[in-house]
């Protein structure tokens, strides 16, 4: 059956052609990183169009928020397979990502051919203290969210001295602080359920999904329809991979980089802010992909566009392949390294949705995993302050050791407009690379 012959519960369709429109717009304007595109769904999707009610999208985003990979997407995905099955999850979570992958894509090749160039390379002098003023509000942001108590206190503070002191692995974290939230949320709920699940449903009566409503017959779990799931997803998956690593070597710089971001594609909880400190050490530091310079320039690059943070990986793999081509022209080992990581980066979101959407559909009364999900969201607190520590430490004290007020003076104003006065995040980077420019202007 085609998505044109899927009805929602409510009382009223939505066309997959309006559903079209709708995530096609969604991909160009979803700025702002998680918080901001999920705010964008919720008063298009909850507040305007009535598509769905209130408690279906909070149950939806949180659940999505226990998934790896980015949650914004995911929940497009989500919703997009409850109104029009499996083919409305395809258009909705593939719209979400494809501008900001065209887009990122120019902008990277104009970074490696001009990025050098002093006026250019001024520009990025700005963006990058307004990354890190980025991050560090996030911490903020995050925080004020997440530590509730005392005991949320204390795992953001073991989260941090784990993963900056004693380098554990930020899988390791997540796995742990997901263990204690589900042993604590049955030992002292009190302390540990400190995430709503759901909110009232004003209004929901008028929603097209509707709790009200039974929901549709393609959301009740299977055992077959999970076995073509898993069959389809893995082998869309799987097989660029190892066409590349077939065809160039597994030592090369490509299926490389296939495997890594494939890894972290299953371990990035938490959203882009918690995965980045994993990313961008084992880029820059492990396989010398690109310098921490430049991954700095390319988080501020993808600030600047639409779609998920973590389309920053599309940058580092353009980078890799643009920096090591081994015998191939470096524009196309570069647009081949950023294809494939872009592949094996979202291509997981969408198993992780069809594989257990039906089953989250079932769960959402589930204390247990609401209890995980606030240990791990706590933990993300401190691993985002490590991403933190570590930006300001390249941005402030660069390669020359000398301190650079100027990035202190542009980072200070940027954070203090974020948090105090909750400055647009788009323009503080522009503005933020204006000022880079005007620097040069004045030397």
């Amino acid at each position: 059956m085609g998505p044109q012959d899927t009805k929602p519960a409510g009382d009223r369709t939505v066309t997959f052609a309006e559903a079209l429109g709708f995530w096609l717009k969604l991909g160009f304007i979803s700025f702002g990183g998680p918080t901001g595109q999920i705010a964008i769904m919720h008063t298009e999707l909850v507040e305007k169009r009535r598509w769905i009610s209130e408690s279906r999208f909070l149950h939806a985003l949180n659940y999505c928020m226990l998934l790896p990979g980015p949650e914004a997407q995911q929940l497009a995905i989500y919703i997009g397979w409850l109104l029009h099955r499996t083919w409305g999850g395809i258009v909705a979570g593939s719209l979400f990502v494809l501008p900001s992958a065209g887009l990122l894509w120019v902008l990277s090749y104009i970074y490696v051919v001009h990025g050098h160039v002093p006026w250019i390379a001024s520009v990025f002098d700005g963006l990058k203290p307004a990354v890190m003023a980025i991050v560090a509000s996030a911490v903020i942001r995050i925080g004020k969210k997440a530590l509730k108590n005392e005991v949320m206190w204390a795992l953001a503070a073991l989260a941090f001295v784990a993963i900056f002191f004693l380098k554990v692995p930020f899988p390791a974290i997540v796995g742990a602080a997901a263990l204690i939230g589900f042993v604590g949320g049955h030992a002292w709920p009190k302390k540990f359920q400190v995430i709503k699940a759901h909110a009232p449903a004003a209004g929901e009566t008028a929603a097209v999904l509707n709790d009200a409503d039974r929901s549709g017959e393609h959301t009740r779990p299977t055992l077959a329809r999970a076995m073509r799931v898993c069959a389809v997803c893995l082998f869309l998956w799987a097989t660029p991979l190892v066409a590349v690593g077939i065809w160039r070597g597994w030592n090369d710089t490509l299926p490389q980089e296939g495997i890594f971001f494939s890894k972290a594609a299953m371990v990035t909880f938490g959203g882009a802010y918690a995965v980045l400190p994993y990313v961008a050490q084992q880029a820059v530091e492990r396989y010398g992909w690109l310098s921490a310079n430049q991954m700095l320039d390319g988080l501020g690059l993808a600030e600047t566009t639409p779609g998920p943070l973590i389309m920053v990986v599309q940058f580092v793999g353009f980078l890799g392949g643009w920096n090591h081509p081994g015998d191939q022209p470096p524009l196309l080992a570069a647009t081949l390294g950023a294809a494939l990581t872009t592949w094996v980066t979202f291509v997981p979101c969408f198993l992780w949705i069809f594989l257990g959407a039906p089953h989250i559909e079932q769960l959402r009364s589930n204390l247990r995993l609401s209890s995980a999900l606030s240990g791990v969201t706590a933990a993300v607190v401190g691993v985002v302050l490590n991403l933190a520590v570590w930006f300001a430490v390249h941005v402030l004290v660069p390669a020359s050791d000398r301190f650079n007020w100027f990035a202190a003076i542009v980072g200070v104003v940027a954070f203090i407009g974020l948090v105090r006065w909750k400055w647009n995040l788009v323009a503080v980077v522009l503005v933020s690379g204006m000022f880079g420019f005007m620097a040069y202007l004045l030397r």
